[in-house]
């Protein structure tokens, strides 16, 4: 069985936002380490590595579309135990919004051939879309298993699955090929061993462009629906606290009603 983990690089969750006058995003974290796995991807790593450990699985390779920096993302999976790792990469994927990306993932895993399950973190920290796995199993024609908690059971072709919903959970068997995002219910995301990291800092990671790729579609800032092209900061909240003094409770409270009656708040 082989298994694919489709990850991305994001900001650090320390890391500050600051846009310029000319629209120039960047990020400052104050750790020195601005761009990490994204924290709900370390999930789905954990999962796809317990997929080899618990159900037989005999590759787990670690897949994201990005810039160069994302291979480290990778050796920070590789690291955590996924067996290979791929980087597709490439300035004509540039600028891609969710479908591109999902174009350019599934192409991707198509290329690796023979894959059985693609796993996902439940969304991006960046983005917040969740989408993507979604639109990756459309791409594939696989059946998309989404909020999985659990993994209860895989073989003879079918994978069961257990799904975290808002008033409880459910049990669903599928066939495999299949798409599955991951909650952060479904495990604790393990640390790096020492080994591990010494191991993933020497891998060699092949980069993958859009002349190995078949993306049917487009992918691109050309082929996207989404336009970043006005992005600004969020105006800083300004407020003031006016402290209410009377002699009494009451007369506290008939203050304090007269002025919300003035600013029209009741």
């Amino acid at each position: 069985m082989k298994v694919v983990v489709c990850i991305k690089q994001t900001p650090s969750t320390t890391a500050v936002l600051t846009v310029d006058t000319g629209g120039n995003v960047k990020w400052d974290d104050p750790g020195g380490k601005p761009n990490v796995l994204n924290p709900w991807d370390e999930y789905a790593v954990e999962e796809g590595i317990r997929l080899k450990e618990n159900h037989g699985a005999t590759d787990v390779i670690v897949l994201t579309a990005g810039s160069e920096e994302s291979q480290e993302a990778l050796k920070t999976s590789l690291a955590m135990g996924c067996t290979a790792a791929i980087l597709v990469s490439d300035a004509a994927f540039s600028g891609s919004d969710t479908t591109g990306t999902a174009r350019i993932l599934a192409a991707a895993i198509n290329k690796v051939g023979g894959v059985d399950i693609a796993v996902f973190g439940k969304q991006a920290i960046d983005g917040d879309t969740g989408l993507t796995p979604m639109q990756v199993a459309r791409k594939l024609g696989w059946t998309p298993l989404t909020y999985v908690s659990a993994i209860k059971e895989v073989g003879g072709g079918k994978i069961t699955v257990e799904r975290l919903l808002d008033d409880g959970k459910e049990t669903v068997t599928a066939n495999l090929p299949v798409v599955i995002s991951v909650v952060k219910e479904i495990n604790e995301p393990r640390y790096p061993s020492l080994m591990g990291i010494r191991k993933a800092s020497r891998a060699e990671i092949p980069t993958w462009g859009a002349g190995d790729l078949a993306v049917a579609g487009g992918a691109g800032a050309a082929a996207s629906k989404v336009d970043w092209s006005n992005i600004y900061a969020i105006p800083p909240r300004v407020g003031s606290v006016e402290m209410i003094t009377a002699d009494t409770v009451e007369e506290q409270a008939r203050i304090l009603a007269d002025k919300l009656f003035e600013e029209k708040v009741i």
